[in-house]
């Protein structure tokens, strides 16, 4: 059931984002250079938020390994916490969405203007070569954006068994950018399809970039083998520290710490 505090955090950071959408309306006309300051603000906003009102404090590791320049980064993907976060992370994140999102009023307005990548997922073969031809076009723009990919495209709980998609690689190879990992734990605090949080640290680490070029099966096993690694690794430190507030976790996870 999700404590007083998780309800108050939730309760205020959707009625914030109401408000800053609202607030970012202007820029809709301005160059985008001033929705992309909106939006780091909002995610170093949102950290705050999730530190001040939810108990839920991050530590990002191997921050200075983020190259400069077109990037794109592959991520573990636990909780909505880290949709919010890398907006504060890295500089010009560009985001693949679903199509239906650009739809919805305020925010599919802004998501355009920002110039984040929407494929229509139902479009069968087709949706991986829409999203690599956009994915291209923003890194083409010379702009250093970095593009958010989360490999298994949803949101996983921690410990459960890897299901990493053919897609990254496939765009990998298509950018001809580095690829910077991303190992977290979040979602042992901020776990998907609930309000409920447990309050602590998120350990984020950013592991080397995967230099552009390599063959594809090299690239697929040393990206999925350095963020599983480090991911298991981040998540046994999260269970320690959350001591008897720890979830039960998945056969796989309770293995990994043996």
């Amino acid at each position: 059931m999700p404590s007083l505090r998780a309800l108050l955090l939730n309760a205020t950071l959707y009625l914030s984002m109401i408000v800053v959408m609202v607030l970012a309306l202007p820029s809709l006309l301005l160059p985008r250079a001033v929705l992309r300051g909106i939006v780091r603000l909002w995610g170093r906003y949102f950290l705050l938020l999730c530190r001040v009102v939810g108990g839920l404090d991050v530590e990002v590791r191997g921050r200075e390994k983020i190259p400069a320049g077109p990037l794109l980064v592959a991520s573990k993907h636990q909780s909505i916490w880290e949709t919010f976060a890398f907006l504060a992370l890295f500089d010009d994140s560009c985001f693949i969405l679903k199509r239906e999102l650009t739809w919805i009023p305020l925010f599919g307005w802004l998501a355009v203007k920002a110039r984040m990548v929407s494929v229509d997922r139902r479009g069968g073969a087709r949706v991986l070569s829409q999203l690599n031809e956009r994915a291209r076009a923003e890194i083409r723009r010379g702009n250093g954006r970095q593009i958010i990919f989360f490999p298994e495209g949803t949101r996983r709980p921690p410990g459960a068994p890897p299901q990493y998609k053919q897609g990254i690689s496939h765009l990998y190879a298509k950018l001809g950018v580095p690829c910077l990992p991303v190992a977290l734990n979040a979602g042992l605090f901020w776990p998907r399809r609930s309000m409920a949080i447990r309050p602590g640290t998120i350990l984020v680490e950013i592991l080397d970039p995967l230099p552009p070029g390599l063959p594809r099966d090299e690239f697929h096993r040393r990206m999925q083998d350095g963020i599983e690694t480090a991911s298991d690794r981040l998540l046994a430190e999260g269970l320690a520290s959350l001591g008897d507030r720890a979830p039960v976790l998945p056969a796989r996870a309770t293995e990994e710490r043996r």
